[in-house]
Order: C-alpha cells, then sequence, then structure tokens
C-alpha cells in the first residue's frame, strides 16, 4: 500500500511548512517550544505530537532548523510506547551504520544544509494508520553579545493556523537583567497581544500564544498563518568592572565585557576585490556599504583603501586621518569602482598589512579588512603560501577580518586565513541587503575599547582561550575552566590589557559567584570544542590528530553533534536508517526550492505540518533534574533480607502503564507472597532520575503508600506534598503557600483556598484559572498549571482502565538554593564499572545494579524508558525518610 508522505518542519525555533495535505488525513495535537537561557547558554527542546488519522500508513517527516552556533545534544521518538533515541557516534561509526543500512536496501538519508543563520537536520518514521508519534528535540547554544545585546531568534511561517500554538521563553542571569524586549514581523499589529512578557531583576519570561485569528489578520498572515520573526533582545548589568563569574561543581564560567572605557582611535586598512566575478549587484552593494562606512569613520580614525583584481588599485599609498575632506575624497573613489581582471589576494593583503605596519600610532588599534567573492586567481595562488606570506607580514600585531561574499568564494581558506591571524570570517549572503550586512559587520568592529586582552586565572586549569588582540564596544569576551582541585580559596580571576597608551588591570576580591547552575560544565566543554575546531583547522599531522581525538572525546562525552559526530536516528524495525551531521559554513548553499518531491514509498508531493505540546514555560530543561515516579509492583523492595532468594527468580515485577496502547487493558498482577507467609509483598512506585552525560537514567522503588515530599522552599514559605494511592500514583497533592494558601488536586478536582475565599473546580468543567493570593491555577482538561513565582508546576491527570490517578512534573524550577523533596533532585553523577556484573560508581561508593525499565508518566500517553535499577537512598543521596511527609 501507498503511504502519503507528511513533512514536519521547524525553522529556527518553530516549526515551518510548505504545502499541506487535506487536513483529515493528521492532526497535531501538541506542539511546543520551550528555552531556557542561564548564563548566555541556552537550552532548547521543541516537543512535537502528530496523530495519523488516516485509514493506511503514512511517513512523517521531522525536518528541523537549528541555529548555526548551536550543537544538537539529544533527539528522541516516541511511538507505541516505546522510546526511539538518536544516539551520537564517531562520524565514521555512523557512516558505516548508513552504509549498512543502504546495502540492506532500506531507504537511507543525510539530509543537511546551511542558511544565513539556520542548520537542517531531519528524519521520518513511519506511523501506522491511526497511531501516533512525538519527537523530541534538544539543542544547546552560547548566545553571542553583538552591538549591547544577546538575540534569541524565532522565525516562524506555519502555512497554516494551527490552534495551539505556543513558545515558551525563560530567562535568568545572575548579574541582573537590564532590559529586554521583543521585536519582529510577530510582535507588530495584531500578534502584539499574543506575547507576553514579564521583567522581574534576574529574571524574564516571554509567552507566545497567538489565537488561530490572530495568527490569519497579522501583518504577514493570512489564511495559511503566520510568517515572520520573534526576536528576544535582552542584555546584563555590568556593575562590576571584572565582569561576571560563577561557579558550579569545580567548574567557573566568566563574562567579561567592560563598559566604562574609553574608545580607542583605530587604524583600518580596506581591501577590496573588484575582480571580474563581482560585477553586477555585488560590486554595487559593495559601493554602497563602503559608502556609508566611510560616513561612520571617527575624525581621529586613519584609514586606507586598497582595490585589486590581478593588479593593485589605491586611493591613497598610506594611511590618512578621517577628516572631512578625506572621507570625501574616498567616497567618490569608492562610488567609481568598477569590476575587471582576476583576484590576488596574496599581493592585496601583503600591501594592506604594509600600510598598517608603516604607520604606527600609540594608543590605537588596527584592523585589516578583506573582501572577497572568490579564489586566489592570479599572483601567488598556492594557498599554504598565502597563509605564510600573510602570518609574516602581520605577525600577531593586528587582527585579519575576511569577509567572503556569495558561495563561489573559498571559505575555508578565508576561514583558516583569518584565524591564522586572530581575526575571523564572515560569509555575505549576496541577497537584497547584502550592503546592509557588510556595514552590520563593520559596526561590530568600529569602536576597539582594549587590545592585548589576557584573562588571567590564579588556581584554574582545561582553560578556553585567554588571549584577544581586541575587545570591542558592544561585544563580549567569554572564558570557562576548571578551578583546580575543586579549591574556590586559591582562585584568582583577574585581566590584564592595553586602554590606549597606559596598560591596565582588572580584579576585584570576592568576585566569584557560586551558582547550582548545572550549565557551567556544559558551557566549559562547548566553548571548548568551538575552539578547538577553530585550531583543528590551522594545523597538520599530530597536532591535527591530536585536537581532533579530543573534540571526538568532548562530543561523544557531551553527547554533542559536532562535525566529527553524527547522530543515527535509531527507528522501529523496517523503517530507514538516517544518519544527521553538523553541516559547516563552507559547505553549498541551503537549498530553496520548493519542498517538494517523491518518497520512495509514496507518490504524493511532500506537505508540511505542525504540532503542539503541553509543556511548560521553561521547565522542561527540567525534565533532566527531577525524577519521574512510574507505578512498579516488584517482589524486592522494602526486603532486602530476601534479596538473595527473589533475585533467582526470573523476573517478579510487573509495570502498570497509562495510556499506552499495548499495556492499558492488562489486568491487574496478582501480587507476590513473602515466602513461607500468604502476606502479599507490599507495591512499590518507580521513579526515574535522569543522569549528567549518561544516556541511561537511574530508577528506584519507594513503598506505594508513602506520603512524599515533593517540593520544599523553607526561604519562600512553600511545600507540596503528595500521597501516592498505593497502586498507581498520586490520589492527592497539596501545594501550601505561607501565611493561608492551599491549592488541594485531587482526582475528583481543584479547590483553592486564599484565607479568606474557597473555589472548587471539578474535572469535568472544563478550563478554569484560580488566582489566590500569588498563586495562579490554571486547570485543562487533563492538567493543572500552577505558578508560584518562580516555580511552575504541572500535575497531569491519567486515566486508566477507568481509574484515575495524578502525577506532578516540575517545569520550572526555583533559583532558590534551599529547595528540597523529590522534584527538586538534580541530576545523577554515576559512572559505570564493569567486572563480572554491573556496577554504578556514585559518589565513590560501586552499587551493583540491574537493567530495568520504567514507565515516564510526564509524558501522556507514558512512555517506557530503560533505566539502572538502584536503592532508593543510593539514587536519593540520602536516606528515603528525608523525602516523606507526616501530613498533606
Amino acid at each position: 500500500m501507498e503511504r502519503t508522505v507528511l513533512q514536519i518542519s521547524i525553522f529556527g525555533l518553530l516549526l515551518a511548512f510548505g504545502t499541506t495535505q487535506p487536513k483529515d488525513d493528521w492532526e497535531i495535537y501538541s506542539f511546543h517550544i520551550n528555552s531556557t537561557v542561564t548564563s548566555r547558554y541556552a537550552t532548547t527542546i521543541i516537543t512535537s505530537r502528530v496523530a495519523n488519522r488516516k485509514d493506511e500508513s503514512q511517513e512523517i517527516e521531522f525536518h528541523v532548523r537549528i541555529p548555526k552556533n548551536a550543537f544538537i545534544s539529544k533527539f528522541r521518538m516516541f511511538m507505541d510506547g516505546q522510546v526511539y533515541d538518536g544516539v551520537v557516534k564517531a562520524k565514521e561509526a555512523a557512516e558505516q551504520q548508513y552504509t549498512d543500512a543502504v546495502s540492506r536496501g532500506e531507504s537511507a538519508g543525510i539530509v543537511s544544509s546551511v542558511g544565513r543563520t539556520l542548520e537542517e537536520f531531519k528524519t521520518s518514521v513511519t506511523v501506522a494508520a491511526h497511531k501516533k508519534v512525538t519527537f523530541e528535540l534538544t539543542y544547546e547554544e552560547l548566545l553571542k553579545r553583538t552591538l549591547g545585546k544577546y538575540e534569541l531568534q524565532i522565525h516562524a511561517r506555519p502555512m497554516q493556523p494551527v490552534n495551539d500554538f505556543k513558545v515558551d521563553v525563560y530567562i535568568q542571569e545572575n548579574a541582573g537583567i537590564s532590559f529586554i524586549s521583543v521585536k519582529g514581523g510577530l510582535s507588530t499589529g495584531a500578534l502584539a497581544n499574543a506575547v507576553t512578557k514579564t521583567h522581574a531583576d534576574t529574571e524574564a519570561w516571554v509567552h507566545f500564544y497567538p489565537t488561530v485569528d490572530q495568527q490569519k489578520t497579522c501583518d504577514s498572515c493570512g489564511d495559511k498563518g503566520m510568517n515572520g520573526d520573534l526576536v528576544i533582545v535582552y542584555d546584563v548589568n555590568r556593575d562590576r568592572s571584572l565582569g561576571d563569574i560563577k561557579t558550579s561543581s569545580g567548574y567557573f564560567v566568566h563574562h567579561f565585557a567592560p563598559s566604562q572605557l574609553a574608545r580607542i582611535p583605530k587604524n583600518v586598512v580596506f581591501v577590496i576585490d573588484k575582480s571580474g566575478s563581482m560585477r553586477g549587484k555585488k560590486i554595487e552593494q559593495t559601493r554602497t556599504a563602503l559608502i556609508h562606512i566611510l560616513n561612520d569613520l571617527a575624525e581621529d580614525d586613519f584609514f586606507g583603501l586598497i582595490t585589486f583584481d590581478s593588479s593593485l588599485y589605491y586611493w591613497k599609498q598610506e594611511l590618512v586621518q578621517a577628516n572631512s575632506q578625506n572621507v570625501k575624497s574616498a567616497k567618490e573613489f569608492a562610488g567609481n569602482i568598477r569590476e575587471h581582471g582576476g583576484t590576488n589576494i596574496n599581493e592585496a593583503l601583503l600591501d594592506g598589512s604594509r600600510m598598517l605596519n608603516e604607520n604606527p600610532r600609540k594608543g590605537s588599534a588596527s584592523i585589516l579588512i578583506l573582501l572577497t567573492d572568490g579564489d586566489p586567481t592570479s599572483g601567488v595562488t598556492n594557498l599554504e603560501q598565502i597563509y605564510s606570506n600573510v602570518m609574516e607580514a602581520i605577525q600577531d600585531k593586528f587582527p585579519l577580518y575576511c569577509l567572503g561574499f556569495g558561495f563561489d568564494v573559498n571559505f575555508n581558506f578565508l576561514e583558516k586565513l583569518s584565524l591564522l591571524n586572530n581575526g575571523v570570517a564572515r560569509r555575505i549572503y549576496a541577497d537584497a541587503d547584502a550592503d546592509l550586512q557588510l556595514k552590520g559587520f563593520y559596526d561590530e568592529v568600529a569602536n576597539p575599547l582594549l587590545t592585548d586582552v589576557v584573562m588571567i586565572y590564579n588556581g584554574g586549569t582545561n582553560l578556553t582561550r585567554t588571549n584577544f588582540s581586541q575587545y570591542y564596544n558592544g561585544s563580549e569576551i567569554v572564558v570557562a575552566g576548571q578551578i583546580t582541585d575543586n579549591n574556590i580559596e586559591t582562585f584568582v580571576p583577574s585581566v590584564v590589557a592595553i586602554s590606549r597608551n597606559t596598560s591596565i588591570s582588572f580584579s576585584e576580591k570576592n568576585s566569584t559567584t557560586k551558582s547550582t547552575d548545572s550549565n557551567i560544565q556544559r558551557v566549559w566543554a562547548y566553548l571548548t570544542v568551538k575552539q578547538l575546531l577553530e585550531k583543528e583547522l590551522q594545523y597538520s599531522g599530530d597536532e591535527k590528530a591530536k585536537m581532533k581525538n579530543e573534540i571526538l572525546r568532548l562530543s561523544l562525552k557531551y553527547n554533542f553533534v559536532t562535525p566529527l559526530t553524527s547522530m543515527v536516528v535509531t527507528k522501529p524495525t523496517k523503517d530507514k536508517t538516517e544518519v544527521l551531521h553538523k553541516p559547516s559554513e563552507s559547505g553549498p548553499p541551503p537549498d530553496e526550492r520548493p519542498s517538494f518531491g517523491m518518497s520512495g514509498l509514496g507518490s504524493m508531493p511532500r506537505g508540511t505540518i505542525t504540532s503542539h505540546s503541553r509543556v511548560g514555560s521553561a521547565g522542561v530543561a527540567y525534565r533532566q533534574h527531577r525524577p519521574v515516579p512510574v507505578t512498579r509492583f516488584s517482589t524486592s523492595a522494602g526486603f532486602p533480607g530476601f534479596h538473595g532468594v527473589l533475585g533467582s527468580l526470573p523476573d517478579m515485577a510487573y509495570d502498570i502503564a497509562v495510556d499506552m496502547p499495548r499495556l492499558q487493558h492488562l489486568p491487574m498482577p496478582i501480587l507476590p507472597t513473602i515466602p513461607g507467609t500468604s502476606k502479599p509483598v507490599e507495591p512499590s512506585i518507580r521513579f526515574l532520575l535522569p543522569a549528567e552525560n549518561q544516556s541511561l537514567p537511574l530508577c528506584f522503588d519507594i513503598p506505594a503508600s508513602t506520603q512524599l515530599r515533593l517540593l520544599h522552599l523553607p526561604s519562600a514559605g512553600l511545600s507540596v506534598n503528595g500521597a501516592l494511592d498505593g497502586i498507581r500514583g498520586f490520589n492527592k497533592i497539596v501545594v501550601r503557600l505561607k501565611p493561608d494558601v492551599n491549592v488541594i488536586v485531587s482526582v475528583s478536582g481543584v479547590s483553592t483556598y486564599d484565607g479568606r475565599d474557597g473555589h472548587l473546580s471539578s474535572w469535568k468543567m472544563g478550563q478554569d484559572t484560580i488566582t489566590a493570593g500569588s498563586v495562579t491555577v490554571i486547570k485543562q482538561d487533563m492538567e493543572v498549571d500552577i505558578t508560584v513565582g518562580d516555580i511552575r508546576l504541572i500535575i497531569l491527570l491519567h486515566e486508566n482502565s477507568g481509574e484515575k490517578f495524578l502525577w506532578p512534573v516540575l517545569r520550572q524550577r526555583s533559583s532558590d538554593v534551599d529547595a528540597e523533596g523529590i522534584l527538586a533532585q538534580k541530576a545523577a553523577v554515576y559512572e559505570e564499572v564493569h567486572q563480572h556484573m554491573t556496577k554504578l560508581k556514585i559518589k565513590d561508593q560501586e552499587i551493583i545494579v540491574s537493567r530495568s525499565s520504567a514507565a515516564d508518566y510526564s509524558f501522556s500517553p507514558a512512555v517506557i524508558m530503560s533505566c539502572w535499577l538502584v536503592p532508593a537512598e543510593s539514587a536519593l543521596r540520602s536516606q528515603l525518610s528525608h523525602f516523606t511527609a507526616l501530613v498533606i
């Protein structure tokens, strides 16, 4: 039977669409994107759920575009109660798996391309008739400060209105958020009312919940829905001259961006390619951009202008001051640039370097900027010789910035040339705004504030880059590393640099801030991998191989999809294998053709659809930091004395999964009994605790009649307790906020009391919003959303065979360090020890474990997860009694 191919696409942070199939064929019943930013490090989780409503199977394709600077760190598909994980492997191993799939006659695909700011990854899966699939993608990136701000861009082009379209962004910065704004086409017109923004000192929230009507009536909208950008812009306070330094678990990250500094006059030489390939729009836009840049030169700047084809052409043979007369003359020269001849990059850069070297000025900063659209075709054309010549000419005295115009240019050459000379390469896209791209790059380097910046960390080791030739106004220097022996007392950071003619230093006592942010180690890994990838381009032989090995080791440890690794997407039997790669800027231009094509399994054109997920603001990221309870009947729970006897039984444990097609109609199991008695073993509920940098979480059992301390924040006067129903999950969860606010959620409904008034809402009453003091409660059909300050708790209502129970999920954690309870647990840290039996090393203790499974009820329907089964005390790193509540 032929199968229709449907495609799910994400552009930037949102799903995007081409043409669509008839709506009766499919239903998007859940889509949510959650981005959490702490210390400028953004973790984004996209969850999309689709149901096949046809009477035949369909291939549904997940097509994602993510920011270029991001690393994918997790991808999962959920189908028929099973989890299919993407596994990060060395690129060679992934390619072999891909090749093996092709040799078996299976369909296999590698899909990657590069846009101006985005990269593409995609995969697909065959969904049976009347079945569902959930896609979950996680990626991570360090936001870059440019022109005094950080930007998180969201591009939406759904091509159809969507009933429940939600975006949640949460930003937390210890230094304090100085401002936050939302811009872009999707924040204007009718859609402006769909954006809500909250700013409270160190935290900010942005929510984008457009209605169907709003999606049709905004400035760039129509019957096919939204088409535009949502951009979250913010910056942090900069009260300390040394910057913001955070430490956690032996790692640190330092954000350095002093602002109260005098601008340094600059010496800049523009080296402009005017070869024949620049004809037409390129040379026109170059002329326009150059004239704007010349207008912006400060009068204390000195500048030079060289154009080249096979020969060199000078406006002046030396640097001159940017006074009004010289600028006017230079603009006339720029306006008369005409394309002709070949491309002599070597001689042009050597002469540009000569101009800067022959005109040194104390207290100034020198910059060399090259713009070209092609390979060297005249003069010296051997790339290695050009590298050597330019390095000898510059001698680390100033940075070289290379701008590559279009896709005919050898970007690898420009990137290596820049990196060898303390600069960066940037591609200029041959679009209508190319002149603005050129001007935008110049603006980033127009105002140097410091030169010869050296970041010093006594008591630090394994540091990322610490030497920077120049620091520009509106930018930021970021360094991460490890603290030697985790001894914060001996860790002393400082910065030395040149400001005009003066050597200055930055240092402060007690400059570090201890943090509970678990991402600091990942920031270090991210920066280390990024910088090693840059270094690897510059080396050859043994040094290059050594760097590649280290990049690969870190990429695999932290589950990053990098140019040296790929993600193998594991799928159901008989479905195709796919390998997702990290594309390179030096690759081919993005495929801009319409998304039509023929599937190997069907003959209909591909359409695109999107969906939403019921996940809360920012808190999806915290799924990694809290255990997930699941129902489990175990013969060994609470009876360590019988371990040897019961351990010999093949499998005396039973899961009850909720709303899972394969498991939901199982009859209730007969409970096992304690040997020698007729007393049944007490049932237990299994919890999942995700592990840091490990693929398998921990799982552990708790007696099913326990009353649990779910979340306690003494400083905030908040407590959340839950009563297990003895068989499946929770039958009651109580939220208390001092002095007198109570929220009680049961399988019957929700009741609130604020000391004066009470409110009762049954599950059958539909959506209801309740405010009790500073607590906001939003009840929907099968979930309750409770917000208290910076805490967001979701309580899901599950139903199985007519029996109902509750499930708590912490979507947004508190920044308070005194948080306690089951939901406040951090991700586990362990190492696998393989002997004659598997052991895990947790906090210097080796524990015998067994591989098991559990159902994750934070999803609806629940999904089965593989896990390492350990004693509760080992997983919680404390006695179970510390997590029990005497009263609910």
